[in-house]
């Protein structure tokens, strides 16, 4: 056994042993089939796929998939980060770095879970969920992540590649979606240093609705004087909004 192998048996014994219900091996087995990959070791992807409200029910399972999505986070962000090298040989590291946070950005990794049909193997508890769009978003690319991190652990980082390459990094370049910047904060701040201003500063206006459906209201000022406002169901995504609305008002 190798110094690589070593590794990879001290990580998986790491993570806890047990057993998996019926009606979990009921998804595996679907889930299997649809990435076409046997697993080898099911106890770990029937974690990648249990979100930690699943626990307070009756489960064999006593441990979430947020272990196994922070290793998902890492091994896909280094399968994306040789594959944009490799493949644009003649950008500079800005352009590399936009296009992987791109890809890895929560709305794509939830895109490619969708197209996978992720939310059909998940465990949850849906009063989780509570109608929030934004929850199932985060679920979805969380647990995809999770996805990633038990393949790599089970299967190597050759299957890992191949998985995150068909379902992730091929249908971002081939949609070009890779290349479209929406970190609007991100530009306005670029444009405010160019421009000698001072850095944006985010002002939450107010927030109103029930837990389950908040509404957010934040206000951009630049040198103190209001710019531009942003609704969302967040205070990320409000603040992304007024970004925008900001750098509209700037190029008029």
């Amino acid at each position: 056994m190798n110094i690589f192998d070593k590794v990879i048996s001290l990580i998986k014994s790491k993570f806890e042993t047990g057993y998996v219900s019926v009606f979990e091996q009921d998804k595996l087995n679907k889930l299997s089939k649809k990435i076409n990959l046997r697993f080898n070791d099911p106890l770990l992807y029937a974690k990648a796929l249990t979100h930690r409200s699943y626990l307070e029910k009756q489960t064999s399972l006593s441990k979430s998939n947020e272990r196994l999505e922070y290793l998902g986070d890492a091994v896909l962000g280094l399968i994306v980060a040789d594959t944009l090298f490799s493949n644009f040989s003649d950008k500079d590291e800005g352009f590399l770095t936009k296009s992987r946070s791109h890809i890895v950005d929560k709305n794509a990794l939830y895109e490619s879970a969708i197209k996978l049909g992720l939310n059909k193997y998940l465990l949850y508890d849906e009063r989780f969920i509570k109608n929030s769009e934004e929850g199932i978003k985060t679920i979805l690319a969380d647990s995809l992540e999770a996805l990633i991190g038990a393949i790599y652990l089970d299967q190597g980082i050759s299957h890992a590649k191949k998985f995150v390459d068909k379902w992730i990094i091929d249908p971002n370049l081939e949609s070009g979606k890779y290349q479209v910047d929406n970190n609007y904060k991100g530009q306005l701040l670029e444009y405010t240093h160019s421009q000698k201003l001072s850095s944006p500063n985010y002002i939450l206006l107010s927030s109103k609705g029930p837990d389950h459906k908040k509404e957010f209201i934040i206000e951009v000022q630049i040198d103190n004087k209001p710019l531009g406002q942003g609704k969302g169901k967040n205070k990320k995504s409000a603040e992304q909004e007024a970004a925008k609305t900001t750098l509209r008002e700037f190029t008029k």
